[in-house]
């Protein structure tokens, strides 16, 4: 047995870091309790390295920043709890020089996912830190499948006259290591993933009636998540260059006619959702050059 503070504290920061893979302290502080000294977040993280449930590497060249990640005892334990029950195990590392190479994107998509986190708080809106799940499979046959970055749950609060509607999205976080194209091909993944219909097992049938054929992806969700890609690792120039390769694939037919018809599909810098906040106008449709708009509209 471990020692597990009474208010869950430590539940909530291994549950957390099995799920989001990795993050600094500071990120976990902001994640986990932001309304206490970050001192109280460095004590618990160390308790739980003690109990052999988490490790951590430093990055000698970002200040000596520390990094922490699941060790693969910690992650077993925490993938059992109902919080997490149902997902997909984590891919944990084996080894700090494993968890150096991979802190990059990682830290990335944990930032992105604070400034939505960060911005419900300040809103009045719900999103957890356990709202957000990374790495979401979602299989298209043959082996394929679309993976986003993350799949976000997002309730809007009720000011203003609003139901509180639930939104959902998939979030793809590009640090500009992959050629304009490739990300733009995304969007043609993402529109496969749309009218995707798995190959139904045989079974008897009425003489007046057949089986309904539906989507892959309704067996999950109500609507069909809308889709963010979150630019960074490039300057401003870099950044037009990538949205322009978005807008060019959403000109392809099969992703206009049958997808960007019914799903958003916005694309926004991390450096605008940092300096705005992800709520303000600072997405671009890629389906047409137009004014920006807000994510959740």
């Amino acid at each position: 047995m471990w020692d597990v503070d009474t208010g869950g504290g430590d539940r909530l920061a291994l549950a957390v870091l099995t799920q989001y893979r990795m993050a600094t302290t500071e990120q976990l502080h902001r994640l986990i309790a932001p309304g206490v000294r970050s001192e109280q977040t460095r004590r618990r993280m160390a308790k739980l390295r003690n109990e052999g449930l988490v490790d951590r590497i430093t990055l000698p060249r970002a200040g000596r920043l520390r990094v922490w990640f699941p060790t693969s005892y910690g992650a077993h334990i925490a993938s059992e709890w109902p919080e997490l029950r149902g997902r997909r195990p984590p891919k944990t590392v084996s080894d700090p020089t494993a968890a150096r190479l991979r802190t990059g994107h990682t830290l990335t998509v944990t930032e992105t996912a604070l400034a939505f986190i960060e911005d419900a708080r300040r809103r009045g809106d719900l999103c957890r830190p356990l709202d957000w799940i990374p790495e979401v499979h979602h299989s298209l046959g043959a082996g394929e499948a679309v993976i986003p970055d993350a799949l976000m749950y997002y309730r809007r609060g009720t000011a203003d006259g609003d139901d509180g509607a639930m939104l959902r999205a998939f979030v793809e976080v590009d640090r500009a290591t992959m050629g304009p194209e490739r990300l733009a091909a995304k969007i043609g993944a993402y529109a496969r993933l749309h009218r995707y219909i798995s190959t139904p097992v045989a079974r008897r049938r009425s003489t007046f009636t057949q089986d309904l054929v539906e989507e892959e992806w309704r067996r999950r969700y109500p609507l069909f998540p809308r889709v963010l890609f979150v630019l960074d690792g490039t300057g401003p120039v870099g950044v037009t260059t990538r949205i322009r390769a978005l807008h060019a694939a959403a000109q392809d037919p099969a992703a206009a006619d049958g997808f960007l018809r019914y799903v958003p599909v916005l694309v926004a810098s991390l450096t605008d959702l940092r300096s705005h906040s992800p709520s303000a106008p600072v997405w671009h449709p890629v389906e047409e050059p137009a004014a920006p708009v807000t994510w959740s509209q």
